[in-house]
């Protein structure tokens, strides 16, 4: 299993496929693989495809079990510079989608596009409190706790109520990108969020990078590029942005 030794952390990741390569950031409760199951035969027929698990998800170890969004940035930048790659296309969802956003603000050389699915301008915290560990107990939410002791085993080591709330502070303190910080994304960038995803809208991200293409997937929810979803949609529509980034039709 490959792993890469990042100053504090040792972070698990997969690859597929040979060309440009593609890091893709996953979201809240989730690792690498497991948010972007409908994209790895679609995309590593063309491209290097890169899937890590972030800080305090999944199989990537590291004794200071807290996380955010921001760190993750910092650690998918290093990631980048360890497996020596100068740049890379960024595919983030949900929390990888702000992941993506504070690189692409904070390291504009190592992105050669964004493209955001689940994305948001601002944080939305409604809800976020339904899954503190206490919260779940009292609701009776054991498949949900099982799932996440399981998929995390690795990174938080049994310490699963820590894990879900570093989730719930992230999930209700981002993205929270300064203006500043929105006017720096001058990347080729693509927006995507679902007809009826409450968390955030492709609109409200091009007001703060006016030059993205954006596109909402009539009927989608927060996830539209999952299996049984809209991934065919979905998947189509990234290849030609990333086709059309690689080729010089798409710039700022």
């Amino acid at each position: 299993m490959p792993y890469a030794k990042l100053n504090d952390l040792n972070l698990f990741y997969e690859e597929f496929g040979r060309g440009t390569p593609v890091l893709f950031l996953h979201s809240h409760f989730s690792r690498g693989l497991l948010a972007f199951s409908g994209q790895i035969l679609c995309f590593a027929g063309r491209y290097r495809c890169l899937y890590p698990d972030f800080r305090g998800h999944g199989r990537t170890t590291c004794e200071n079990l807290t996380w955010n969004s921001r760190m993750i940035a910092d650690d998918m930048a290093a990631f980048l510079d360890a497996m020596e790659i100068p740049s890379a296309h960024l595919v983030g969802y949900s929390c990888g989608a702000y992941v993506g956003c504070y690189m692409a603000a904070k390291y504009p050389g190592k992105v050669k596009s964004l493209v955001t699915i689940g994305g948001a301008a601002y944080p939305r915290p409604q809800g976020a409190e339904d899954f503190l560990p206490e919260k779940l107990i009292e609701q009776h939410e054991t498949d949900f706790i099982e799932d996440m002791k399981a998929r995390h085993q690795q990174a938080h080591r049994g310490d699963w109520q820590t894990y879900l709330r570093m989730t719930v502070d992230d999930w209700k303190s981002h993205p929270s990108l300064t203006e500043k910080e929105w006017a720096s994304i001058q990347c080729s960038a693509l927006f995507i969020n679902g007809e009826h995803d409450i968390l955030g809208t492709c609109a409200e991200l091009q007001e703060k990078v006016p030059s993205a293409k954006i596109y909402e997937v009539k009927g989608g929810g927060h996830r539209p590029h999952f299996i049984g979803e809209q991934v065919q949609e979905v998947n189509a529509l990234i290849a030609d942005f990333l086709s059309a980034v690689d080729s010089g039709e798409v710039s700022r």
